[in-house]
Parts: structure tokens; C-alpha cells; sequence
């Protein structure tokens, strides 16, 4: 199926959901929060409930956007790439409806049999018309390249080239995508064994929302505990699938007084990165 490369620079939506102090507690399970029974409890736990901040990509990562933006691309190719969000205002547990219209900005040739990249941007605003955060989103189709398409521009956090000064290890438990999906990314890639073994993967994967989640949770942890709500950018690269049942390593470098650059590699594995080029600021 050829691209549908007309549909660049065209706004879709408004797409309207609403959640619930349900949703973000199932949503934070889904990114390790309590694993261990005991660890990021705020997350799942409604006495003091705190949202974690990568929840926002929601609102963009969904099956309903996907379907509606659906540029001619191969499905069983399609991985998450990447995400850069900064958030405006603190997530709300109960905030009534919100509204995302999402820009397809682009899509990206990175060649034959590597793949196409789309750059999408949402912007998501209150029922009040306050916008709380922005998610510039990208997507690769790996059987969709060499279309002739400009190439992606670059853009590269720098990891130091020194030992990190925070590591925050977890075992990422093998029901883990399974409870990820109910939040709303049901691609069967991350829970049919069939499917994924028809389009190159040994067995079902993590969706990257799932893996930056656990990412998210670390950096919090080291560097500004029990305050989520002081996050307000977050930036990565999934650069490799995560296959439930392995144990993953947050490493984490200061880089200046309220931002920090990070990865996350396989414990057993230290040259294997999941994610990499993160970044992730506070105030």
C-alpha cells in the first residue's frame, strides 16, 4: 500500500476522552508502579494518589488517534519511536474531559527496509480551555521506507561519557504488557505470540509508553521523590524492543540543577539500551 503522503500537514481530531482515578492508577501498574508490593505506592494507591507524569502520552499513543491518522502504513511494522513531552500544568486526577488535536507534521524516509518516520504533535487542553501539555510523538513503519521522503532531522540528547551518578534497577514482570494495554494501546504485537512471531519477534513486546513509564518512575525517585507533579518535560528514544521478564537498569546523569539526561539498559546486558538519549526536566 503506497503512503498517503498528502495527509502531512493536516491537523486531526479534536479527540475527546476522559479518565478516571481508575485509569491513571491502572495506567502507572502498567508502567511497574508496585511490582514489588511496596515501591511508588502514590502511583496505584488512592489515599494519596499522585498521576505519573508520562500518563499525558495517552492521549496521543491511543488506538482511536492511530486509526484516524492512519497514513497507508503497514501495521505489523509499526513501532513506537520516540517522544518528547512537556507539560504545562500538572495532571489533574479527576480533570472532566479532555480535548487533543494532533498535528501529522511529517513523515521522514529513513530508506529501503528501514523504515518511515511520522512526526505527529498533539496538544491537549481542559475543559477550560487551558492547554496542560504538548507531545511531539513519533512513530516507524519498517516496512515503509525509501519513498523518496526527506530524511528526519537529527536530534541527539548527549549521554556522558562517565559513570552515572543514580542507577535504579527493576524487574519488569512478564504480565506487564498485559496490563499496559487496557490503557488504551492494543496493538496486538504486545500480547499475540502468532503476530509478533510473523513480524520478527521471538514473542509479544513491551509498548515503549510501558518502558518510559518505568524510566519515568526512576528518575523521579532519584532525583525529586514523592513530587511528580514538578515534572515538566520528559524526552527519549526507544531504541530497542523490551521483552517482558528481563531485569532493566535506569541510568541517570546530572546534566544541570533541575534536568538530567538518562537510559535504560538491560541489567544483565550493559551494552544493550532500551531507551536512550532520555532527558527530563523539573521545576
Amino acid at each position: 500500500m503506497a503512503l498517503k503522503l498528502e495527509m502531512q500537514g493536516q491537523t486531526y481530531g479534536p479527540f475527546v476522552n476522559e479518565y478516571t482515578a481508575r485509569d491513571v492508577m491502572l495506567f502507572a501498574l502498567g508502567c511497574g508502579a508496585g511490582s514489588d508490593g511496596k515501591t511508588d505506592l502514590d502511583y496505584v494507591y488512592e489515599k494519596q494518589l499522585k498521576v505519573l507524569p508520562i500518563f499525558a502520552a495517552t492521549q496521543i499513543v491511543d488506538a482511536e488517534v492511530t486509526k484516524t491518522i492512519d497514513y497507508g502504513f503497514n501495521w505489523g511494522g509499526s513501532l513506537h519511536w520516540g517522544f518528547d513531552l512537556h507539560i504545562h500544568q500538572p495532571l489533574p486526577i479527576n480533570p472532566g474531559k479532555l480535548t487533543t488535536k494532533v498535528l501529522l507534521k511529517g513523515l521522514f524516509d529513513r530508506g529501503e527496509g528501514r523504515g518511515c518516520l511520522a512526526q505527529h504533535i498533539g496538544e491537549t487542553f481542559d475543559e477550560a480551555g487551558t492547554k496542560l501539555f504538548t507531545n511531539e510523538s513519533w512513530d516507524c513503519a519498517l516496512y515503509d521506507g525509501g519513498f523518496g521522503g526527506p530524511k528526519a532531522p537529527q536530534d541527539i540528547v548527549e549521554i556522558p561519557d562517565r559513570e552515572p551518578d543514580f542507577e535504579i534497577e527493576q524487574d519488569i514482570p512478564l504480565n506487564q504488557a498485559l496490563i499496559y494495554r487496557l490503557s488504551g494501546d492494543d496493538h496486538p504485537q504486545h500480547v499475540d505470540w502468532e503476530y509478533a512471531q510473523e513480524f520478527g519477534h521471538p514473542k509479544p513486546n513491551l509498548h515503549g509508553v510501558s518502558t518510559a513509564g518505568v524510566a519515568c518512575r526512576h528518575v523521579i525517585q532519584a532525583m525529586f521523590p514523592g513530587e511528580p507533579e514538578r515534572l515538566t518535560r520528559f524526552k527519549t528514544r526507544l531504541t530497542k524492543s523490551l521483552y517482558p521478564g528481563c531485569r532493566v537498569k535506569t541510568q541517570i546523569w546530572k546534566w544541570s540543577d533541575n534536568c538530567v539526561h538518562f537510559r535504560v539498559a538491560d541489567a544483565k546486558e550493559p551494552d544493550t539500551f532500551y531507551l536512550n538519549f532520555g532527558l527530563v526536566e523539573w521545576k
